[in-house]
């Protein structure tokens, strides 16, 4: 199960409606990949920004041999998932969606992984909503108040509402390349992927919307609870992130009782993309163990 470019990807998503008073007070469509069987359980995959559930395509084949049921949602704004100019895109509000998510599909735990803003979303949910979250993986997350630069000036609309998408698309792809630290894993096609859902006025606007959320009272305001946190968990990092610095990482790996913190050397920020291989066996053998 290999997807030939990210159309494919697109193309095996899932779509469902979850109902007004759910998550938000409108109706909100979600767009969800769910393949594999769940032989040694579920295993929930949640990307950040400005990306969506494709970061994971390389290594979602390789959890589904390994016996897990894969369930990659792309966040409300993100990808393909609702992304009307009408609600908020809060952690909170994308913890709510996948928890509605869950419901719908009738599974009450999973395995949690969440990168970038992710991590955030999957620190919430291990915090606020614990009989969700079997094992859980934070890998490259937003914590603390480290939120970077380019992506909150993102959500700045009279910077960048009447700017071209043009625009937009060039400052995308200088962090694809800042976030790798082997350039020739920034192909054609994981490039065009990762920014396809924003190359347009209506998805321009709703990365705004997605960067006007970002808040770093949100992480804060989890700190004092790291250490409520009862599931086994994994920090999971890949060093040379220029964003997510490994200090943050450590940090959070050390709140968390229990929890061990897992370098992963000559990777950087997009760790799914930049080592898929080692991201994969590590958090296997993790969730295996």
């Amino acid at each position: 199960m290999l997807w030939e470019n990210w159309q494919a990807y697109k193309q095996t998503q899932q779509s469902i409606v979850l109902a007004a008073q759910t998550v938000v007070h409108i109706p909100v469509t979600v767009r969800y990949v769910d393949v594999g069987e769940a032989r040694r359980g579920t295993v929930l995959l949640m990307h950040g920004i400005p990306t969506w559930g494709y970061l994971y395509a390389g290594v979602i084949p390789m959890f589904a041999d390994a016996g897990y049921r894969v369930l990659v949602p792309d966040f409300l704004g993100h990808g393909w998932s609702d992304r009307r100019d009408r609600f908020d895109r809060s952690f909170q509000d994308q913890a709510r969606m996948i928890c509605a998510l869950l419901d719908s599909l009738g599974l009450s735990t999973v395995d949690v992984v969440g990168h970038d803003t992710g991590g955030a979303v999957a620190l919430i949910l291990a915090i606020e909503h614990a009989h969700r979250v079997n094992k859980l993986v934070i890998t490259n997350s937003v914590c603390y108040d480290r939120f970077d630069d380019d992506m909150l000036d993102f959500g700045h609309p009279l910077r960048w509402k009447s700017r071209p998408v043009s625009d937009l698309v060039a400052a995308l792809e200088e962090s694809l390349a800042m976030g790798l630290s082997n350039p020739e894993r920034l192909t054609a096609d994981f490039r065009e992927g990762m920014i396809a859902p924003w190359a347009s006025e209506e998805g321009k606007l709703s990365l705004i919307r997605n960067a006007a959320a970002l808040n770093a009272n949100q992480t804060m305001a989890l700190v004092d609870r790291h250490g409520a946190i009862a599931s086994k968990t994994m920090v999971l990092w890949g060093m040379d992130d220029p964003w997510q610095k490994a200090e943050d990482g450590r940090r959070l790996a050390n709140e968390i009782p229990g929890a061990v913190f897992q370098p992963i050397e000559g990777a950087s920020h997009w760790i799914q993309q930049d080592a898929p291989e080692r991201f994969a066996a590590t958090v296997i053998n993790f969730l295996s163990d």
